[in-house]
């Protein structure tokens, strides 16, 4: 059996599959048109699969949970009980492990002492209460009800930490209590969702960002323009992912004010040596590619086999610098910076010497190669705190041919 709210709405849909009108569809199980109209605009006009099945396929039912006792009783192997319901093993490992009493030791191992006699009991009725109340929507924002841990959740935001520091720090600090655990998404909605609000709003001011507002992801199909030819992460060689191969690149651009100007980033993937590109005359495709070419001639051939670099106009003349260079140019998904990690935490460290809003057209090449020195002499954790500038010098003074490259230290 569904719960209430779940029953009514798998009731309102099989109205509609059965040829009823919305408005009349949701009149006839009790409720408004307006909320008619919400369930079936969020569901795109398509009945939710798992609202078909009278017992609602996508969740366990009181009637599955029993049979899952028995099974236990019978001493069946999870395999065996899932096979039995038409259920995925992991369905049933994972009520299990919600449910039964050693869910109350998970996290410290086998039971000591007294508790060796307990028995492992799995109770159907109490498991599908719990469902139902987990189930239940809205549910209060958790940083509204457990005060303490809002507490120390503001006190973490005024020392400028992230939502994702601060999530990671609490599990860290409380790894039994799931009470003072919370994840980073609750931590933005609490500042940002009206209606969710259980922090403060001014404390906006102290994430990266500073934003009032948070700023929704431009979504996929609302992209302008393809570049020509381009050839898809997807189908770059598995030697890059592992950065143990140099020669392999991440590229961008870095924005000043009203995107009027900009600098290019170029860093290596092994290394994290970071070079900038000198953009005085605007970002155009010509003008990138001449930046790049020019850059590639800075250091041996051997260090340039790939670029990766996102879907911007800015390399729509990407097969002329794969002529000039020998470079293959590889191209991200649409809004997915991650596939360009080192390149966006370089970014990131850059606004430090270039921050946004300004104009970025006032910096000459020779503070631009100023700003790369100081990058490139930062050291860094991931190198074994050795700096970008060292781990370069050691690759071309083991693997150039030329014996005249000069060091970069």
């Amino acid at each position: 059996m569904l719960p209430p709210g779940r029953e009514i709405r798998r009731r309102f849909w099989l109205q509609i599959r059965g040829g009823m009108v919305r408005d009349e569809a949701a009149l006839s199980v009790g409720l408004d048109g307006a909320t008619g109209h919400v369930w079936f605009r969020q569901a795109g006009g398509v009945t939710p699969p798992h609202l078909l099945h009278p017992r609602g396929r996508r969740y366990l039912s009181i009637a599955e949970r029993e049979d899952i006792l028995a099974g236990v009783e019978r001493g069946d192997s999870i395999r065996l009980i899932a096979k039995s319901l038409g259920r995925a093993p992991s369905t049933v490992l994972r009520e299990l492990r919600r449910n039964m009493w050693h869910q109350l030791y998970r996290g410290g191992g086998r039971p000591r002492g007294r508790q060796r006699s307990r028995p492992w009991t799995y109770r159907p009725s109490l498991a599908q209460v719990r469902a139902d109340a987990k189930a239940r929507r809205p549910k209060p924002a958790k940083l509204s009800t457990q005060l303490e841990l809002r507490r120390l959740v503001q006190a973490k935001l005024l020392l400028k930490l992230s939502p994702k520091q601060i999530a990671v720090e609490l599990r860290q600090e409380f790894p039994r209590q799931i009470e003072m655990q919370v994840s980073h998404e609750t931590i933005y909605q609490s500042i940002y969702v009206q209606g969710r609000g259980a922090l403060r709003r001014e404390l906006a001011a102290h994430l990266r960002t500073g934003r009032a507002l948070r700023k929704p992801r431009r979504r996929a199909n609302e992209r302008r323009g393809r570049i020509p030819d381009m050839v898809n992460i997807s189908q770059r060689p598995a030697e890059v992912e592992d950065r143990a191969v140099p020669g392999h690149w991440e590229g961008d651009l870095l924005m000043g004010r009203n995107n009027k100007s900009a600098i290019g980033t170029l860093v290596e993937r092994s290394t994290r040596f970071v070079m900038l590109l000198h953009l005085p005359n605007g970002h155009s495709a010509s003008q990138v590619e001449q930046a790049i070419v020019a850059a590639t001639q800075k250091l041996p051939d051997f260090i340039w086999k790939s670029l990766t670099w996102d879907q911007g106009s800015e390399m729509r003349n990407h097969l002329r610098v794969q002529v000039a260079t020998g470079l293959q140019v590889y191209f991200c998904d649409p809004a997915s910076p991650w596939q360009r990690g080192s390149n966006e935490n370089t970014n990131g460290l850059l606004r430090q010497y270039f921050p946004k809003a300004t104009d970025l057209s006032q910096h000459d090449a020779e503070h631009l190669d100023f700003v790369a020195a100081q990058m490139n002499r930062r050291p860094r954790e991931t190198l074994g705190w050795i700096r970008p500038a060292q781990a370069l010098g050691r690759l071309l003074s083991t693997e150039s041919d030329s014996p005249g490259v000069a060091s970069t230290e």
